[in-house]
């Protein structure tokens, strides 16, 4: 298939998704080294700057392996050994339950409730963490894997005080800047949105690390899949190994990163939402195939929809020559 008919043949997997021309959505697609993309609107391009909401995770993941394998920090280790801020259930936690979303933390509506009545205009590090700290119990770490915000933005502080500086400065130096993503930053603010990015449309804006953070362009997106893939940072065997409960049982989560098999091929991905905003990253393990896609648009169905859609159109590869699509 040529540039031009994939070019068209995208272009009409995002309509098929149920996104309309006027809605900004830019999706590339890397299959095996060959990068094409496509986008809706002239001014929304792979190179455009945006929020990428929860595939900052892989991001937070990344940087505690690293960490990790430099022994600057243990995953076996109790939260309150980072975290001695937080109320005595933090010496139960460990950063692997956290990481494996099984830490028993509480939900999300009823921290940031607690946070909007505290007086937190937006969602901030220091506002969760204050939020945490009023916290008197939490469910026992280990027994259920329960996806959790809040625990990734304690990994992402833990992160910073083991690296002994900002979280935007090691990322920037260990992860970024080595795999040639010059676009891509975590922002906590002061303002909502980095210099020269695509502001998000209201408030409160989302200055959290951890959970979220990162803004980055389609294009900085395909360069992560690669150099993971790749395992350019040596940490891709601690990035993909699946979480474990207390009782051995795995999670189809490893360190920020989504697992799951689809025609018999294993897929590390993740997706992100925000008022505003919709993302998703999917690599295909064990090739040099995956895609980003970045919208400036609500409906997270449309989105797995579209990416469903892509991730289909990359195993055609897989497929005997007779059966692949004219």
């Amino acid at each position: 298939m040529g540039s031009a008919d994939l070019d068209r043949r995208l272009r009409g997997l995002i309509v098929a998704a149920g996104y309309a021309s006027a809605e900004r959505v830019v999706v590339g697609v890397d299959r095996e080294g060959e990068i094409t993309t496509a986008a809706t609107h002239g001014s929304f391009t792979a190179d455009t700057v945006a929020y990428t909401a929860s595939v900052s995770k892989q991001v937070t993941g990344a940087c505690l392996a690293l960490l990790a394998r430099r022994g600057a920090l243990a995953l076996d280790d109790p939260l309150a050994r980072w975290l001695p801020e937080l109320p005595g259930w933090a010496a139960r936690i460990r950063l692997a339950h956290v990481l494996a979303h099984s830490g028993g933390l509480p939900g999300e509506e009823r921290l940031w409730r607690a946070m909007r009545a505290a007086g937190q205009a937006d969602r901030t590090t220091p506002g969760v963490l204050a939020a945490l700290g009023a916290v008197e119990r939490v469910a026992a770490p280990g027994l259920v894997h329960g996806y959790c915000n809040w625990g990734y933005v304690c990994l992402a502080e833990v992160a910073a005080r083991a690296a002994g500086e900002p979280l935007p400065l090691f990322a920037g130096r260990e992860l970024f800047g080595p795999l040639g993503m010059a676009a891509t930053v975590l922002w906590s603010g002061p303002g909502p949105a980095p210099p020269g990015a695509t502001p998000l449309p209201s408030r409160p804006a989302p200055l959290t690390l951890g959970d979220g953070g990162m803004w980055s362009t389609v294009a900085d997106l395909l360069r992560w899949n690669r150099g993971i893939g790749a395992d350019q940072l040596g940490t891709a065997q601690m990035l993909h190994t699946p979480g474990r409960l207390g009782d051995g049982t795995s999670v189809p989560y490893a360190m920020g990163v989504g697992l799951r098999t689809h025609r018999g091929r294993m897929l590390h991905s993740h997706g992100g939402a925000w008022p505003g905003v919709t993302a998703k990253l999917v690599r295909i393990a064990g090739t040099r195939r995956g895609l980003a896609v970045l919208a400036l648009a609500d409906g997270v169905d449309r989105m797995v929809a579209l990416t469903d859609a892509l991730t289909e159109l990359l195993l055609e590869d897989d497929a005997p020559d007779g059966a692949r699509p004219a």
